[in-house]
């Protein structure tokens, strides 16, 4: 089998970047063959480095180093990508099972659907965010601080000034959002969704689009070595962009309340005023070995207290999976892998919820618990990369028709 995958970038610099890089290694490994199609001009992750993986690099810029102006043609219908795809697909040889989609936001833009529709190999994309449905991405209200409630592209939607950066940004992006709804009329498209609260959310959203939904979780790689021991840990830890719609200033209060340190792996907009809250530690953006290594030794839980309707953290998988509680908000898909009492606790995103969630984590008998059945879960059905491959492979196959899959491997 071949398949197509599609991301603006070959690092992982972000959730659905990791996604994509692992889900092509995990492809490759399972026997498929993947060609890697990089939009943005950069390096690669050494995930690619396998001998049934091709990278095609795209050269493209990232449009926010073009200029506003530029930068808004772009993000609206960025030709000069939709030429270079459809160079990079008709050079492909015959047989291709899947074009697999994770990113178009960046410098793909809505200008690539008519190219991969226009190829004849079903198309997919996985749902990392809302922006299919959501002009900002995110259904967040960054005006008001809180979850969006509006109907996508409604008069409401549109005069809503949610956007985090401008007025003038929301208008882009709206425009985008009406130039992708467009582009994707009547076009039999694949969606993959990574928590069943996503699809129960934005595939309400999307009933005047031609879409099949599918459900697959993310993959993790577990952390290597033996289960944390957080009873030996001093803080509540935190991982991720500081910012407001993730929570964290929500972590370094409730922290705080229950008497427990706050350990913040990560930078943001709130990294200063997060220094300067009593008990709290910023430790900047880490390599992944280096943030494992810090959480072994500190976190006696990791806290994911998303105030936005956030998909599929992978942090949260992974924390569970290494042993460590989680505290989680009932607002994200991650909530739906914590077993509130018994792996962690699943809390409103609000002050006093989280303070009482940290204060029962200050037990040694109960952290420690948690952590073992944290560990013993996921190893009892692990989100490995393995799992994964072979859940997209069935997907391929199923949505394929006869012919598409028998290229070899």
């Amino acid at each position: 089998m071949h398949v197509v995958i599609l991301a603006e970038f070959a690092t992982a610099s972000g959730g659905a970047e990791k996604v994509a890089l692992e889900s092509a290694r995990g492809l490759a490994e399972a026997g498929a063959r993947v060609t890697y199609i990089q939009g943005i001009a950069g390096t690669a992750d050494p995930l690619l480095d396998h001998a049934r993986i091709t990278r095609v690099a795209l050269g493209l810029p990232d449009i926010w180093s073009l200029g506003a102006a530029k930068a808004a043609a772009a993000g609206l219908w960025h030709r000069a990508a939709a030429r270079r795809l459809a160079g990079a697909l008709a050079a492909l040889p015959p047989g291709i099972a899947c074009l697999h989609l994770h990113q178009w936001t960046r410098t793909f833009s809505p200008a690539i659907m008519p190219v991969l529709f226009g190829h004849g190999a079903p198309v997919v994309a996985t749902l990392h965010d809302y922006f299919l449905a959501c002009p900002n991405g995110v259904y967040y209200r960054f005006d008001r601080n809180e979850p969006c409630a509006l109907r996508p592209m409604s008069g409401a939607c549109l005069a809503a000034p949610c956007d985090p950066r401008s007025r003038l940004h929301k208008v882009v992006r709206v425009a985008r959002t009406g130039l992708l709804g467009r582009a994707l009329a009547g076009r039999p498209l694949h969606v993959v969704h990574v928590c069943d609260a996503s699809l129960g959310r934005i595939g309400g959203m999307l009933g005047h689009l031609p879409l099949t939904h599918h459900r697959i979780d993310n993959p993790i790689r577990p952390v290597a070595g033996p289960g944390a021991e957080p009873a030996r840990g001093d803080a509540i830890a935190y991982v991720g962009r500081l910012t407001r719609e993730k929570g964290a200033d929500l972590v370094a209060g409730a922290a705080h309340a229950a008497g427990l340190k706050a350990l913040f792996v990560g930078a943001g907009p709130l990294e200063d005023a997060l220094r300067a809250m009593p008990g709290t530690e910023v430790t900047g953006w880490q390599a992944p070995e280096e943030v494992w290594a810090i959480l072994r030794r500190r976190a006696r839980a990791l806290a994911a207290p998303s105030r936005w309707y956030e998909t599929g953290p992978l942090t949260v998988y992974e924390a569970l999976a290494a042993g460590l509680p989680v505290v989680a908000s009932d607002r994200s898909g991650a909530a739906e892998k914590v077993r509130h009492g018994e792996t962690g606790f699943v809390v409103p995103p609000e002050m006093a919820p989280l303070a009482n969630a940290f204060a029962a984590l200050r037990d040694d008998a109960t952290v420690t618990a948690m952590g073992v059945a944290a560990r013993a879960r996921f190893q009892a059905s692990p989100l490995s990369l393995a799992a994964h491959a072979g859940q997209l492979l069935d997907l391929y196959a199923r949505i394929g028709g006869p012919g598409r899959c028998c290229a070899a491997a």
